[in-house]
């Protein structure tokens, strides 16, 4: 019987958790600002669940700019993780989707790094019952399209650089993405405001007065929201009304739905039969829904929500989820 298993996807701005007997978990964390603290912080989230017999790891945070290197940053985190288990066997996810011991992942770092959305393509693609078809992914940072041929991934890239080139992986976000991205010379070149920002303000995303993880440490309110669109068109609430935050906010919104857009159409086309299902998976669900409604090539398909099936802590934590599903199934060939 596999034993009880943690799953760890470490990120740059979050750690996210799942444990086999059902808990998810997902702590903000800013790696960038404190990668002296990533071991105290994952032995405190160790720590709130059932002791663990052995954690499965993947990561993203590697990309940090506080690490020169990829090759560092996957040394760092491997090195706050072995701190953090103190006696608890480690396995590590690869991207050639294997689960190896933490001196293999040492010595193979560029297979550690950023491997978390295969995990997430090994497990999602059973939601999509053997039909071709995309993952849909968005996070609270970046988005993950991942292609299906009959049930089985078929990813055109497997590191960044190439998942960015082929479109595979779209550096935007629900919650994160500085506004000035999608604005480009239409708006100021500071980071005034994020997409947390704009959905505050649709109302994707609830109001949270204790949350400060905003691009000015004010509160997640729709308020404090406005002020910080505002100041996006060098405004401010004395001098803009409601309406026209809101109209930027929409603007924004079919901003980032039109690279979403054209990121999913360009890897549906590069599929060899024409995809028939879409799994929506993140803490930007709601987005990812949005995007492929929108879409001329998928908006009549099917749609499936991880949200809606396995509920929406799992769907947050997608990848850790997957991966302890990965670990638990495996535990036979990798203990």
């Amino acid at each position: 019987m596999p034993p009880a298993i943690l799953a760890l996807d470490i990120g740059g701005a979050n750690l996210k958790a799942a444990h086999s007997n059902g808990a998810t978990l997902l702590e903000p964390f800013a790696l960038w600002q404190n990668p002296t603290g990533l071991a105290d912080a994952l032995r405190a989230l160790i720590d709130r669940v059932t002791h663990p017999e052995m954690l499965a790891v993947t990561m993203t945070g590697e990309l940090c700019d506080c690490f020169l290197t990829k090759r560092i940053g996957v040394h760092a985190i491997l090195d706050a993780v072995t701190a953090a288990a103190g006696q608890i066997p480690i396995r590590v996810w690869q991207t050639d989707g294997g689960l190896v011991d933490v001196a293999v992942a040492r010595a193979t770092p560029l297979r550690t790094a950023a491997a978390n959305w295969l995990a997430l393509a090994e497990y999602a693609g059973r939601f999509l019952g053997g039909a071709t078809g995309l993952v849909v992914d968005v996070g609270s940072t970046t988005t993950d399209i991942i292609p299906y041929y009959r049930g089985r991934p078929q990813p055109a890239g497997r590191t960044d650089p190439e998942r960015l080139g082929c479109g595979e992986l779209v550096y935007t976000g629900a919650r994160r993405t500085p506004l000035c991205a999608l604005l480009g010379g239409d708006g100021a070149a500071e980071l005034f405001a994020t997409t947390l920002d704009v959905y505050l303000i649709l109302g994707h995303l609830p109001e949270d007065a204790a949350d400060r993880n905003t691009a000015d440490g004010r509160p997640a309110t729709c308020a404090a929201a406005a002020a910080r669109l505002a100041r996006m068109r060098c405004a401010d609430l004395e001098i803009w009304t409601e309406a026209e935050v809101r109209q930027l906010a929409e603007d924004l919104h079919a901003r980032q739905l039109a690279l979403l857009r054209r990121a999913s159409r360009q890897v549906a086309g590069r599929l060899s039969e024409p995809p028939c299902a879409v799994v929506l998976a993140g803490s930007g669900e709601f987005l990812a829904r949005a995007a492929v409604r929108s879409e001329p090539v998928l908006a009549s398909l099917p749609l499936t929500s991880l949200g809606e099936q396995l509920g929406p802590e799992i769907s947050q934590a997608a990848c850790a989820y997957a991966l302890m599903v990965l670990a638990k199934e495996r535990y036979d060939a990798i203990r």
